[in-house]
């Protein structure tokens, strides 16, 4: 095979690797149905015909986010993994995530009233999803080129969202029946596990690397409290015609949320414990395999 076989063939390979991570981000929507959610301002109510490759509402918003931004870790952690072309990952990503973007814009859009209120609604939701796809280009960038360091800080964005991403696999939107116990403790506490293995598995044997778990500590502090103010307050009907009005109550909200020392502290506590298994679980195998010297 010539070279210029060679490089064609990765380019495509990259590609596919992009857009089959783009697609396990996607994963938990696609496998319940892809149905449209009810529309507030919808024409008529939605119905199985409506399929979608985004759950645009104002309900759905930590998910949206989950589903695209866990694809970029995807694509992040498999270009950090085997030999790819990162740049042409990322593009397999986007491109994906760009059609569904679009498709669920235009389907959206033919349900909606025409009114200004329905134009503002579908606009939020496409720069939801746009930021969303920024942040996940970060952190795609950071967990597959940046030192064990700075991967840490992308690892702990996306295990704040993997709750809602998992959430979505085993508790659909939609559905009615209420989350077993078991479900309810595994969304709880993945994203505290998830960090304490991100801390491990980077170490703490730099002054780079203890800004990183300290980083990682803080974004499992504040993430979830940012993720239950933005969704309580773009979730509230009596808010959605006084933006002023839904800014103020978020800022409530995330406050409140942020310094409840029984939603705080546990997932905190779980995460050092973990990292703490891990780094020891680190050394003790390390020992093991550094030669035994005769004194």
């Amino acid at each position: 095979m010539s070279a210029s076989q060679k490089s064609a063939l990765g380019v495509w390979a990259s590609l596919g690797v992009g857009a089959a991570a783009a697609l396990v981000g996607l994963l938990p929507w696609l496998v319940h149905g892809m149905q449209l959610p009810l529309q507030n301002l919808g024409e008529r109510t939605t119905g199985p015909a409506d399929i979608v490759l985004l759950p645009f509402s104002q309900y759905a918003l930590t998910v949206i986010a989950a589903l695209l931004i866990v694809g970029a870790a995807a694509a992040g952690i498999a270009s950090r993994s085997v030999r790819v072309r990162f740049g042409f990952v990322v593009l397999g990503m986007l491109v994906v995530q760009a059609i569904a973007i679009i498709q669920t814009a235009i389907v959206v859009r033919l349900i909606l009233q025409p009114r200004t209120d329905s134009a503002v609604y579908l606009a939020f939701l496409v720069a939801v999803s746009v930021l969303a796809v920024i942040i996940g280009v970060i952190v795609a960038v950071l967990t597959a080129r940046a030192p064990r360091a700075g991967a840490v800080i992308g690892f702990a964005i996306t295990a704040v969202l993997v709750s809602s991403w998992l959430g979505e696999l085993l508790a659909p939107i939609g559905s009615i029946d209420t989350p077993s116990s078991f479900v309810v403790f595994v969304l709880r506490w993945t994203g505290p596990v998830l960090v304490g293995l991100a801390i491990a598995w980077a170490g703490i044997g730099s002054a780079g690397r203890i800004i990183a778990a300290l980083a990682a500590l803080v974004i499992l502090w504040i993430g979830p409290a940012l993720i239950t103010a933005v969704q309580s307050a773009a979730g509230s009907r009596v808010l959605a015609h006084s933006i002023p009005d839904m800014l103020e109550y978020a800022q409530q909200v995330f406050g409140s949320a942020a310094a409840m020392p029984e939603l705080v502290v546990p997932p905190l506590l779980v995460a050092v414990a973990v990292a703490a298994a891990g780094l020891v679980g680190r050394a003790l195998a390390r020992h093991r395999r550094e030669p035994i010297t005769a004194e």
